[in-house]
């Protein structure tokens, strides 16, 4: 058995004092670097998402284009000028003219009035599709950076308990080195402890890496107002809660989705109509002067095609295919978002029962069982085996916790997602 001198003692404690200032030094730094560092609440992400996300930014040149569209279907044709000359060469003798001849004349088309209402009522039905998609862009660019903001602050709070557990590690490692050196105990719990400080860096370095990973997913959902180092200001909003299913469930036939692709029905069907008005499409007006070498003539026409080859029967039964198409993309849909909500939904119950299992229960109860081998290993009556499992377990019963009220927040947002309305709602 090997004891420590009184020199080697204070070698020892000065060693640990030195290490305690380094420590406390680059506290200090970090500190400062994130107190340095922009701080963004969850209202302020949103608005400059929403501001500056390009998938809402194409929506709106969707719309704006829509909305042009208008204004070309409620145009009417621009006229044709017609002109033209030549020489006259006279068959029979005795004609009279200098042999020159001459046309002038302007013809406007006029498309049918049943034909121009079809046209426009096409552009203004797309027009509302696109504005639904806006809606629909916002709500899901929301919603995403809404659970990329809340992941990054669940993923902190991981880092935050794995940078305590390596630093109580540390330190328990040091105390059980001291009492392995001065012979108090086995060498095996100082081969124990080594692991644990080693697994416990392994876990904060991972956590921090994710942290940083969440924050760049983060950052590429907004834009460059974002700078690269920034810090984020809230909580898991865990006082919110979900309707009753049946109440989701009477919101889902005004889901945005759906809203859209009823908006793209009636385009389809208003297409349709077209289709079958451009049958027969117009007519076109003409006016004009001919110029012959001794006669002059005013003539006014009206042209009319007749389909007589080209029925339209082709693009007809496309805008037909296309109306079957829709009405079967919203009977997908339906039955989709159908799902989707109802699996969401039991997410959301299995991870509220889940929350309040932790907070009534779980939580006191690994506390408690930590308190009791750390007190059971001070006192000599238990081993450092018994205090680090139970360290290690009330580690993992946390960031279970911390999962489970993500995987609480997460299912919300899923179900508002699919519903297209705000249902937690966004405060700074």
């Amino acid at each position: 058995m090997h004891s420590f001198s009184a020199s080697e003692r204070l070698k020892s404690s000065k060693m640990g004092y030195l290490n305690s200032v380094i420590f406390l030094l680059s506290g200090l730094m970090f500190s400062h670097t994130a107190y340095s560092a922009q701080s963004f609440t969850l209202e302020q992400i949103v608005r400059i998402a929403t501001e500056q996300n390009p998938s809402i930014n194409i929506s709106k040149a969707r719309e704006d284009a829509a909305t042009a569209s208008v204004i070309t279907a409620s145009t009417y044709a621009n006229p044709q000028f017609e002109i033209g000359a030549g020489p006259s060469n006279y068959i029979t003798p005795g004609g009279q003219g200098n042999k020159r001849n001459w046309g002038v004349a302007i013809s406007q088309p006029l498309d049918f009035p049943s034909v121009r209402n079809a046209k426009r009522e096409v552009a203004e039905k797309n027009v509302e599709v696109a504005t639904l998609g806006i809606e629909l862009t916002k709500m899901d660019v929301r919603t995403r950076v809404k659970s990329s903001f809340y992941d990054v602050l669940q993923r902190q709070a991981v880092l935050e308990i794995a940078e305590a557990d390596r630093n109580l590690l540390k330190d328990i490692r040091e105390r059980v080195k001291l009492r392995v050196d001065v012979g108090e105990s086995p060498k095996y719990e100082l081969i124990k402890a080594d692991t644990e400080a080693l697994a416990a860096e392994r876990d904060f370095q991972a956590a921090r890496v994710r942290v940083v990973e969440a924050k760049a997913y983060l950052r590429g959902l907004i834009g460059a107002a974002v700078p690269e180092d920034y810090h984020l200001s809230g909580g898991l909003p865990l006082s919110s809660s979900l309707p009753s299913i049946d109440e989701i469930r009477d919101l889902i036939n005004d889901a945005v989705q759906l809203r859209q692709i009823r908006a793209a029905i009636k385009t389809s069907e208003a297409n349709l109509r077209l289709q079958e008005q451009l049958r027969n499409p117009g007519l076109t007006v003409r006016a004009g002067i001919e110029q012959d070498p001794d006669l002059r003539q005013l003539r006014l026409g009206i042209l009319i095609p007749l389909p007589v080859w080209d029925q339209r029967s082709g693009p007809i039964a496309q805008a037909a295919a296309e109306v079957r198409e829709v009405n079967a993309v919203l009977n997908e849909r339906e039955l989709a978002i159908k799902r989707d909500i109802e699996s969401a939904y039991q997410r959301y119950l299995i991870a509220q029962q889940q929350v309040t299992a932790f907070e009534q229960g779980l939580l006191s109860q690994a506390e408690s069982v930590l308190k009791v081998a750390e007190a059971a290993y001070r006192f000599g009556e238990r081993g450092i085996l018994d205090y680090l499992d139970a360290q290690r377990t009330k580690r993992v019963v946390r960031k279970d916790y911390l999962s489970a009220r993500y995987e609480y927040i997460n299912t919300m947002l899923e179900i508002e997602r699919l519903l297209g309305y705000e249902l937690l709602e966004v405060k700074s």
